[in-house]
């Protein structure tokens, strides 16, 4: 019969040995991964002039998406992303007028100390980024009728954040994000710096 003094050594044992196999690798190379996430856009001044007297102004609202990556090495990934804000623009004579962007990135994406369970990370890349407006943005700039319609152009993105493994397969992913838009209406438009804080759960496989 096994006796306390026995269970208790088993155990110890146990947990020695497991101490003692090495850390697998939680971002593997040659492996793919998945995401979904959500979180919320900080926006900017719209355009470099005022219309009516104010400032329009994309407004913060929630941002969601999709993103794919590849890791060419335990360190070192590309990731493509495609994400999405119901947005709208604020600061409006005649009130608030809705706005949808769409952004899609690639992102070369650096992971610190990949072994580890909490995977931190930083990423940076170039894209596309296309609004579309419910109506277009009338008013007065410098005393003439203007109407201000969307557009479409292009996007640069820096960010850090972290993984966590849950399991293998299974992780939660936390970011913040810098983008860089140069501009999404078709006139008196201005480059534009927005952050985007998100929160998501991904599959490795």
């Amino acid at each position: 019969m096994m006796t306390r003094e026995s269970m208790v050594g088993l155990a110890a044992f146990g947990i020695f040995m497991l101490s003692t196999v090495p850390a697998i690798a939680q971002v593997r190379a040659n492996t793919h991964e998945v995401h979904i996430y959500a979180g919320e856009m900080f926006g900017d001044d719209l355009t470099g002039s005022g219309v009516s007297g104010q400032t329009p102004k994309l407004d913060d609202k929630v941002t969601y998406g999709l993103r794919y990556g590849y890791n060419f090495t335990d360190s070192l990934g590309l990731e493509l992303s495609l994400g999405h804000s119901p947005n709208s623009v604020k600061g409006l004579a005649g009130g608030d007028v809705d706005l949808d962007l769409t952004t899609f990135d690639v992102d070369a994406v650096w992971h610190f100390n990949p072994s580890a369970r909490l995977v931190p990370y930083v990423l940076a890349g170039v894209g596309y980024a296309t609004a579309k407006l419910d109506r277009p943005i009338v008013g007065t700039v410098n005393g003439q009728n203007v109407s201000i319609g969307d557009d479409s152009g292009f996007t640069l993105n820096a960010g850090v954040g972290a993984k966590y493994f849950v399991t293998d397969q299974f992780l939660i992913r936390l970011e913040a994000r810098y983008r860089y838009l140069n501009g999404i209406v078709d006139s008196f438009d201005q480059s534009m710096n927005t952050f985007e804080t998100t929160l998501g759960v991904g599959w490795r496989f």
